[in-house]
């Protein structure tokens, strides 16, 4: 038999395989837009949900909507999230994009 002191071994373990590329969700194509403070201590914030796009270019639509806004925000799980209340000037901005728009919740 061999005598073998091993410790550690690269046979097996966590290996990461290839990154997959999700494909953006289905939806019925209406951007819905919506007041949140859920979670936030109060402190509201514009999401926009149901785009039809990939991360790479939801994230550019994100800062050139933040900026347009001069305000921060966030792209989190498919959903743009923009600090403050600018439900009117989004619909406005995204309708002149070519999409169609619609305001939820209350």
């Amino acid at each position: 038999m061999k005598n073998s002191k091993l410790v550690y071994s690269t046979d097996g373990g966590r290996i990461k395989e290839g990154a997959t590329k999700t494909a953006p969700a289905q939806t019925d194509g209406i951007i819905r837009i919506r007041r949140e403070t859920k979670g936030r201590k109060g402190k509201g914030v514009t999401t926009l949900s149901g785009f039809e796009l990939e991360e790479k270019p939801l994230k550019d639509l994100a800062k050139k909507l933040k900026q347009i806004c001069g305000t921060g925000g966030s792209v989190k799980g498919g959903v743009i999230e923009i600090q403050g209340d600018h439900r009117e000037k989004l619909v406005e901005q995204l309708t002149k994009l070519g999409h169609n728009t619609k305001l939820a919740g209350g």
